[in-house]
């Protein structure tokens, strides 16, 4: 059973699998979302045995084609995030 299949979200598995490179490699994911964040936090709970990391390595080495931020695709040039002078502190 995939990773995906046991409900881990893509978000997590990047950055566990990022995590699991070694001590000296600290994954630091950006957004502007609390439900992000935390989705991004449950990554830490995410343990990647010897076989998910080879299906991982496997499946990349095999390569990614297209465009990661096609038509459609919310990027910083497209978010709806109000001005810095809007926020408040909590």
């Amino acid at each position: 059973m995939s990773l995906l299949q046991r409900g881990v979200y893509p978000s997590q598995l990047a950055l566990a699998w990022v995590h699991h490179q070694g001590n000296d490699v600290c994954p630091i994911a950006g957004t502007t979302k609390i439900e992000n964040l935390n989705e991004n936090i449950g990554a830490l709970s995410v343990k990647l045995s010897a076989e998910d990391m080879a299906e991982l390595e496997s499946t990349a080495s095999a390569g990614v084609k297209g465009d990661s931020h096609g038509p459609g695709l919310n990027t910083w040039k497209t978010s709806d995030t109000p001005p810095l002078s809007t926020w408040k502190a909590t």
